[in-house]
């Protein structure tokens, strides 16, 4: 895997990305700290079938940061997101990664008259004590300092020694978490540390058609939470990438994107 650094355009609202393909609309979300790039290998499949959008969050990629917002939310993101989808006609189907898989389930519930599926990946639901105390500790240490050092997100996610597809990943990853605006990063990862999925109530009253996926390695974004997240819902199912871990939109790439289209397929949101 070669690192490619996505044409940007200018979507709306102080946001950029790289948009391509024609057909139904999806919106990709990333994680903190990465941006648009991190779909490069997903991208020429979806575009034959769809019109993508893959956003650089505030403070992120070419975005500019939400600024004067004092303490960034989770609903800031969200609300930024969906004036972006609403200023265009019909619904879009939502795909988020980690912080971006928050972002998409708080979207489809708030907004939903915007979204017509919701596909969370590798997403967080109900941390332990342990795993909250831990994240909340780095958010706070990455406030302080004011500097990126991607060092141990990168052993978090690929482990020490990382082969094959997950050391491209892990060169990929590095080249994005070094280049992220600090404020962005810090800002985005306070919101991570802080939010852990939705109520009980609200899964329970999603109206869209939602796919968990995350993978069977995933420590920390763990197949047990997409499997309580995918229960809930009122329309969700689940799916668990065997050998997967984080950053599966990189290193299992084909697999992620073959779950997008048969769900869009399955949903009748995609043309056959």
């Amino acid at each position: 895997m070669t690192s490619t650094i996505l044409p940007r355009s200018k979507i709306s609202n102080g946001l950029a990305g790289w948009r391509g393909g024609s057909g139904p609309k999806i919106l990709l979300i990333h994680g903190v700290g990465l941006n648009a790039d991190c779909w490069d290998t997903m991208l020429p499949r979806l575009a034959q079938h769809f019109t993508v959008t893959a956003i650089d969050l505030p403070g992120h990629g070419e975005s500019s940061t939400l600024a004067g917002r004092g303490e960034v939310t989770l609903t800031d993101y969200s609300s930024k997101l969906a004036n972006t989808l609403s200023a265009s006609a019909g619904q879009t189907i939502i795909v988020g990664h980690s912080l971006g898989a928050l972002i998409a389930l708080e979207l489809a519930i708030r907004h939903p008259k915007t979204v017509a599926a919701v596909l969370p990946l590798n997403a967080i639901f109900r941390r332990t004590a342990v795993a909250s105390a831990a994240v909340k500790a780095r958010a706070k240490e990455l406030a302080s300092l004011g500097i990126v050092d991607p060092t141990g997100t990168l052993e978090r996610w690929f482990g020490q020694s990382p082969i094959g597809p997950f050391f491209d990943a892990h060169q990929n990853c590095e080249r994005m978490l070094k280049s992220t605006q600090p404020e962005g990063y810090a800002a985005a990862y306070h919101v991570f540390a802080n939010s852990d999925g939705p109520s009980d109530n609200e899964l329970r009253s999603l109206e869209a058609p939602m796919l968990c996926i995350t993978g069977s390695e995933e420590p920390n974004s763990t197949p047990a939470m997409s499997e309580a997240l995918a229960t809930l819902a009122q329309d969700g199912q689940g799916v668990i990438i065997e050998g997967a871990r984080h950053m599966m939109p990189m290193t299992h790439a084909d697999e992620v994107t073959g779950h997008i289209l048969d769900f869009a397929k399955l949903k009748d949101l995609l043309d056959v």
